[in-house]
């Protein structure tokens, strides 16, 4: 009878040795450093947003440092379960890890300082030495934050570090973190504006985050909730979030996958939950490819026209068609015990 097969994957993250003998790696301490650093600016930027009034593009100065912090906290914890996972090449992904670790602190923590201080991180050209010096920390840090992601996809791509299903999620994840901040690298194309700061003085941005030809203030127009995300425009902060954290959505499934497999016998061999992923994996990078091409065309995530409404609708019928094909299969070669 089939049986759930990701013990070896779950014992190598419960207990010092792998079932197979295999040693794990500790845990990597720069990347839990720089976790624990990302949710203590998380709770003092929370802290912020109720006590200091002062407001940037419509929102609080501490939201930015906030949603920053968040993600990075979650990555790092992500990258640091991965460099434990027994696997080659452990001394370079230790030291790949600590280059994202400490060039992450450096970035976040000139965004937080900006917004202390009432201003702009991102593509400020004001002259003054604390953006002057911060915007050479943006200069050598994001380049450093996408090399260290990049070769660490490239060590853990050809390495099986865990069961399949778990693997095609960490290494797909792995390549959309690389591709979502590629994706990034787009909003330095996308013009200069003008936009003020919480004191009200009008500062320049190099770049901005909204693709909206012509417009000198687009960053400053119509704002989704939270994200602020353009509500004008096409928004490259989209494609660059759905992105990096396509490792968790895919990890969080393979966990699900396996709860879900005692209470649905089509779901209990590591095939059927690997094809599952494979159409995730496909499905995912079929999503980031979509919002992204809506963004690059400037149009706002809340209006999509025709073009986009039915390459969506095409995505998820590629998607249901998948899992329908796994499943028939599934259920084929897995049929319900005689009664």
């Amino acid at each position: 009878m089939a049986t759930i097969d990701l013990t070896h994957t779950l014992s190598r993250i419960t207990s010092p040795t792998a079932r197979d003998g295999t040693d794990r790696a500790p845990w990597h301490g720069p990347l839990l450093v720089n976790s624990a650093l990302m949710a203590a600016l998380v709770v003092v930027s929370m802290v912020g947003m109720v006590v200091d009034d002062r407001l940037l593009l419509g929102e609080s100065v501490w939201l930015k440092p906030a949603k920053f912090g968040l993600a990075f906290a979650l990555y790092g914890l992500t990258l640091a379960w991965i460099l434990r996972l027994p696997h080659r090449g452990r001394r370079a992904t230790w030291w790949l890890g600590t280059v994202f670790a400490i060039t992450g602190v450096a970035d976040v923590g000139f965004i937080a300082v900006q917004a202390a201080r009432g201003t702009f991180s991102h593509f400020n050209d004001s002259t003054d030495p604390v953006n002057e010096i911060g915007q050479q920390v943006f200069a050598s840090g994001v380049p450093g934050l996408f090399v260290a992601n990049l070769v660490l996809a490239v060590i853990i791509s050809w390495q099986k570090l865990a069961d399949r299903p778990t693997r095609i999620a960490l290494q797909a994840g792995l390549w959309l973190a690389v591709t979502g901040m590629a994706l990034g690298y787009l909003m330095g194309f996308t013009g200069p504006q003008l936009v003020r700061k919480a004191d009200g003085t009008v500062v320049g941005l190099m770049a901005g985050h909204t693709v909206r030809p012509g417009d000198t203030a687009r960053d400053a127009a119509a704002g989704m909730p939270i994200t602020h995300w353009s509500t004008i425009g096409g928004d490259l902060r989209i494609p660059h979030f759905v992105g990096l954290h396509g490792i968790q959505v895919l990890l969080l499934l393979a966990v699900a996958l396996v709860a879900l497999a005692p209470r649905y016998r089509w779901l209990r061999t590591e095939t059927t939950r690997a094809a599952l992923l494979v159409v995730a994996v496909l499905g995912y990078f079929g999503l980031l490819t979509l919002v992204a091409w809506q963004a690059l065309r400037g149009q706002a995530l809340t209006s999509p026209d025709l073009a986009t409404a039915g390459a969506a609708a095409a995505l998820v019928l590629f998607v249901a068609g998948g899992v329908t094909a796994v499943y028939l299969r599934a259920r084929e070669f897995s049929p319900e015990p005689a009664r």
